[in-house]
């Protein structure tokens, strides 16, 4: 299996892989997508999280299947969507420590905004580890799983994906930066309800793009880190 010894570069997911699906944060994000498409759809509650459910399982963000299906403009949307509150985040030493001791460069590539990943970041108190932040508005709205942008964020982040890994809370969106060469790491709990269900329904985990799989970040990046300094 791949190893971590080449890479020099650490690419993480937000949403329920940094901090625990336990906290129920990403919730707040759920509850406000139904509403949205509550309103402008003009349905009840119940037939706009089908729906919702149903773009998001579709096109990776509920955002996109609104976009494509029903021509929204975006910034109203995240905008809404993401005014949250961040507190249920609990700070995270562990992670906090397993990253410092992680060598080389940490980013941030997720299908969220910038101002709510610095959010989450700050509530866990890791902020100062990530040198950039490639979100939604980056990737021109064309969320992951789709190639593009892993592409776009490769070519303005200026990595190398054959010396970088990936952690992710799905399991499709780890297929692409497989492809470009990276070391794809799944990040599961039972808690996270919506990544259960659908990397269930797209093959499960055991796949060939998914090189491992955790339940703890922390302490899965603090295992390496101690395998990479015993090796050198």
């Amino acid at each position: 299996m791949k190893g971590f010894g080449h890479v020099d570069t650490w690419v993480f997911d937000l949403d329920n892989t940094l901090y625990p699906a336990s906290c129920r944060l990403f919730d707040q994000i759920d509850v406000k997508m139904g509403t949205f498409v509550s309103k402008l759809l003009g349905v009840d509650y119940a037939e706009a999280k089908r729906r919702q459910k149903e773009m998001f399982y579709k096109y990776g963000t509920t955002l996109r299947g609104l976009m494509t299906e029903h021509g929204i403009t975006p910034d109203d949307f995240l905008d809404y969507v993401h005014d949250i509150d961040h507190s249920p985040v609990p700070p995270n030493k562990a992670l906090d420590e397993a990253l410092h001791a992680l060598p080389g460069r940490k980013l941030i590539f997720t299908n969220g905004t910038v101002a709510h990943a610095e959010n989450v970041l700050n509530r866990i108190g890791i902020t100062h580890h990530f040198g950039d932040i490639f979100d939604i508005v980056h990737s021109d709205f064309i969320p992951k799983p789709e190639m593009e942008p892993y592409k776009k964020f490769v070519r303005q982040t200026g990595i190398d994906p054959q010396s970088a890994a990936m952690f992710e809370d799905i399991a499709r969106n780890l297929e692409a930066p497989h492809a470009l060469g990276m070391v794809t790491v799944l990040v599961t709990s039972p808690e996270n309800k919506d990544a259960e269900h659908l990397n269930k329904a797209t093959g499960g985990t055991a796949q060939d793009h998914i090189n491992y799989v955790t339940d703890d970040l922390a302490g899965f990046l603090a295992g390496l880190t101690r395998d990479l300094k015993t090796r050198s």
